[in-house]
């Protein structure tokens, strides 16, 4: 098999570069080392920047379909409840920006884009491939070396010829392993987080809630919002944590008497979400530096994508939307100097430092939210103080890359 593109990941980031390239007339090969397409996970939130990306790709009316839009961002304190701060997505903020502020369920999004690459530009990515490693030709282009299971019709490996080879695989990826040989492993942050989706109506009303609503705490917080155009809530909470034998896994059962015991002297809705939801999971938070050259994120002719070049913490709700503005930048670099070595070099010049800026700014917020004593209040302080300045983000929201 020949393919101009190969993609390493059929996840939100491999499949949105599948279709910014599709879209453009190239010839891609995505390969998904799972066996089925089941993308795990809850909920996302997508800021102005991401859903203008997504409504470029003509994908406007699909996620008017699969998402909630809501109209405000509420900050309280954990201990108390009390309000600490807002921020208002409403039409003003939408008219700002271009675009509204979304929440999804990760699934949702996953399946609006892959339905997209098939049906719309015959994209027909293969299951139960993953590249183990690859090596330049004389002539030209890459050999990349792919390994499966039995069920995809292969008993060991089978290697093809791709002019460029993305790497979208993840915050593990084995194309970044290659890429960046001798690199250390990534990082545990010191964070869990326990995350639940759970349809509205089984809650009880008080804890039904449309819009976004962070509660900061001493050393945790927790952020809800609703998905599945409000009939799910979607709930993480973030406490500090042991460090997980297995980190590679980000979809372990969670202890719910953990959780309720680090939500203790919290605020009475926080310990009566705990309480309603029965099935939580756990995720162990990782992360790697932030990207410090546009060399992390291209060499040669591979390129990588999301999570495997900028991994980053979750704290500024942005982990999905980087990838997205990475597959639309790496569609435009290519539709500009062809597929090859010059347009994956302008591609990482292009995003490496807002990807990094992302990146710094996420670890930051976490210390922020996590804070205790005087930082604490002084946080608490700022933001009753300043308000919507302290939680907007114009330079993240107002810069577009379509």
């Amino acid at each position: 098999m020949d393919t101009p593109i190969l993609i390493a990941g059929g996840g939100i980031g491999g499949l949105a570069a599948a279709l910014a390239l599709a879209r453009n007339g190239a010839h891609v090969t995505v390969v998904e080392q799972a066996d089925a397409w089941a993308e795990v996970g809850a909920g996302i939130q997508l800021g102005p920047n991401v859903v203008r990306v997504l409504k470029s790709w003509g994908l406007g009316d699909g996620l008017q379909r699969i998402a909630s839009f809501p109209q405000l961002l509420r900050v309280r304190d954990a201990a108390n409840g009390n309000t600490l701060g807002t921020l208002h997505f409403d039409a003003r903020f939408a008219l700002r920006y271009g675009a509204p502020y979304a929440t999804v369920h990760r699934a949702d999004l996953h399946q609006l884009l892959l339905q997209q690459v098939q049906q719309q530009y015959a994209v027909q990515p293969l299951l139960q491939r993953q590249v183990q490693g690859w090596k330049r030709l004389e002539q030209g282009g890459l050999s990349v070396d792919l390994a499966a299971g039995p069920m995809a019709g292969l008993t060991t490996s089978e290697s093809v010829r791709a002019q460029v080879l993305i790497g979208a695989d993840g915050l593990w990826s084995q194309v970044r392993r290659q890429m960046l040989p001798g690199e250390a492993a990534p990082r545990y942050s010191g964070i869990l987080a326990y995350r639940a989706l759970v349809r509205q109506d089984s809650l009880p009303p008080a804890l039904r809630s449309r819009q976004v609503t962070a509660w900061l705490g001493d050393r945790m917080h927790m952020v809800q919002y609703p998905v599945r155009a409000g009939s799910h809530m979607n709930v993480v909470a973030l406490v500090q944590g042991p460090r997980p034998d297995d980190l590679q896994n980000w979809d372990h059962a969670a202890n719910a008497g953990h959780l309720r015991a680090a939500l203790a002297g919290t605020a009475a809705p926080m310990i009566g979400m705990a309480e309603a939801i029965e099935h939580w999971r756990l995720w162990p938070l990782c992360d790697r530096p932030p990207v410090r050259s546009a060399a992390e994120m291209a060499q040669g002719r591979v390129a990588l994508l999301g999570d495997a070049a900028h991994p980053m913490r979750p704290f500024m709700a942005q982990g999905a939307g980087m990838a997205l503005e990475d597959a639309a930048v790496l569609a435009q670099c290519m539709q500009a100097d062809g597929i090859g070595e010059k347009a994956l070099y302008r591609y990482a010049e292009r995003r490496w430092q807002r990807c990094a800026r992302v990146q710094l700014r996420s670890i930051r917020n976490g210390n922020i939210f996590h804070s205790t004593g005087m930082m604490r209040w002084g946080r608490d302080l700022g933001m009753r103080v300043l308000g919507e300045r302290l939680l907007d983000v114009p330079w993240l929201y107002g810069q577009s890359v379509v």
